[in-house]
């Protein structure tokens, strides 16, 4: 029978495994920000033709683009692996208390270590989900900008339509007067 130690032993492991893979992603993801940009070619006058591209293209990349910040390493490297070891131990203590009573025996040191554990994470989750819902809320602030602008852009197409076909009808109803 496999012991509690060993399967912690390989939690342990793969969580170090994990966060080793995150670590070599942020680095990455550094040393691209850092090299050097390869400088463009440069077209002939007929090939610039076709390959002007609209500015409206270029400027939504180049808003998309967001770059790494320490709380992006903090929560990959310290937060992720602790909310991760604090669920995962807790789940471990509860099927293994569930399957062994030594478990149950020893379960105020269990319960003292998810305790330890949990304030933290619990802590991280809470600043994790404030940030969703402000997100959440910026969304629904642009949302409803970019809805109240298209409501204002047809109501300004349509009045325009209309004074158009206004004029129209006075300029035929000139010439039908003057004939």
């Amino acid at each position: 029978m496999i012991a509690w130690t060993d399967i912690l032993t390989g939690l342990a492991v793969v969580l170090a495994f994990l966060a080793i893979v995150l670590l070599s992603l942020v680095v990455v993801a550094f040393a691209r920000r850092l090299l050097p940009r390869r400088k463009p070619v440069k077209l002939s006058p007929e090939k610039k033709k076709e390959k002007t591209k609209r500015r409206t293209e270029n400027m939504s990349k180049d808003q998309t683009s967001e770059g790494i910040t320490f709380n992006d390493i903090f929560m990959f490297m310290i937060a992720v692996p602790l909310v991760l070891l604090w669920v995962g131990f807790a789940g471990f203590v509860i099927h293994t208390g569930l399957n062994n009573s030594a478990v149950l025996e020893n379960i105020e040191a269990y319960t003292t270590l998810i305790a330890i554990l949990g304030g933290p994470a619990l802590l991280i989750i809470k600043d994790a989900l404030d940030v969703w819902k402000q997100e959440q809320a910026e969304k629904t602030a642009f949302y409803k900008v970019k809805a109240q602008a298209v409501i204002d852009y047809n109501d300004a197409s349509q009045k325009q339509a209309q004074m158009i076909e206004a004029n129209e009808q006075t300029h035929e109803h000139g010439k039908k007067v003057k004939k």
